[in-house]
């Protein structure tokens, strides 16, 4: 079968004819196949919705119970046929629940990544390869300028800059949900035993984490107004970039704003941000793992998404693979 006759994209987002389904569809549609619970990718309104159990969870919390009319959960592995076209979902080591999605009807499969990365994290589960006739991968930071450090060493910066400043308190700017978990962790893996203090726009979400089994040691609320301020002298506060930015921020003890993100390798985002300590911490593949994995599938075809997809496309070509880019809309960095 053509690969694109099996998948194609459309207005509303991948789609599949034959089992008539979008994956990570931007507008309301009838059947969506979901790879993992950011906002972009994961959106209400949907009738029914195919996914991890985990992402199910998460889109509960973040949109309430009428997030769709129906849902069904896939784990990992597990091979479903919907109208015909096998499906099956396969950790994407993104965030908690984050799956790739392998779609196959009469001898090719298509596997779309979703979002995905090759570090090892605590906070989910682990990316495997899966063999595929075609490749759908993103491209968020596939520019060959983006070698991400190790995300120990950026923690380590954090630990430092405790140290040096033990009357401050470090706002750390982290996506809700994935990045935030995961700095916690790395903290903690870094024999950082502290209280963590988290905005109260994560504690739903670290909650849940902490209901799958991960550890992410003793968090309190950053409620100053039930507080002594003189508490956050020296502690680690978590929220989203967003909150820093208003009076919230500015009641702490002489802040320090740090962000976690793949993109403060890029010193003048750090600076429109106003951070004083950027940490490159990203939760996508880096340039090396995108072709790495490339070249660990040995795809027929590769096509790239929601990126910088030129220039993987370009080195696709000069591998002698075949590649194009998708051009779909919709899908933004804010999870990085």
């Amino acid at each position: 079968m053509r690969p694109d006759a099996l998948l194609y994209p459309a207005p509303e987002g991948l789609y599949c004819p034959e089992g008539g389904f979008y994956v990570d569809p931007v507008r309301p549609v009838e059947q969506a196949l979901v790879t993992h619970g950011h906002s972009d990718h994961a959106r209400p309104g949907h009738v029914n919705v195919l996914a991890t159990r985990q992402t199910l969870d998460i889109m509960r919390l973040r949109y309430g119970d009428g997030f769709c009319a129906s849902e069904q959960a896939a784990a990992f592995g597990e091979e479903l046929l919907v109208n015909g076209v096998k499906v099956s979902f396969h950790p994407a080591g993104h965030v908690l629940g984050s799956a790739q999605i392998a779609i196959e009807k009469n001898g090719t499969r298509i596997v779309v990544s979703g979002d995905y990365k090759r570090r090892p994290d605590p906070t989910c589960a682990a990316y495997v390869p899966v063999a595929c006739d075609v490749f759908i991968t993103e491209a968020t930071f596939g520019l060959p300028v983006f070698h991400h450090p190790d995300p120990m060493d950026e923690t380590a910066k954090l630990l430092a800059s405790l140290r040096q400043f033990p009357e401050r308190t470090h706002l750390v700017g982290a996506y809700a949900l994935g990045k935030a978990q995961r700095v916690i962790r790395l903290l903690r893996d870094a024999g950082y035993a502290e209280p963590i203090y988290i905005h109260g726009a994560m504690e739903k979400l670290c909650d849940y984490y902490i209901e799958q089994g991960i550890d992410l040691g003793e968090l309190l609320p950053a409620t100053i107004e039930s507080r002594d301020k003189s508490a956050f002298r020296g502690a680690v506060v978590i929220g989203p970039s967003s909150a820093f930015a208003d009076r919230w921020a500015r009641r702490f003890n002489e802040p320090l704003p740090a962000f976690a993100s793949g993109w403060m390798m890029v010193r003048q985002r750090a600076k429109q941000h106003g951070v004083e300590l950027p940490l490159v911490i990203s939760d996508h593949c880096d340039w090396p793992e995108l072709t790495e994995t490339i070249r660990e599938l040995h795809p027929a075809e590769v096509w790239v998404t929601h990126g910088r997809e030129e220039a993987l496309v370009r080195w696709c070509h000069l591998q002698g693979i075949k590649a194009k880019p998708l051009h779909l809309v919709g899908y933004e960095d804010e999870g990085d």
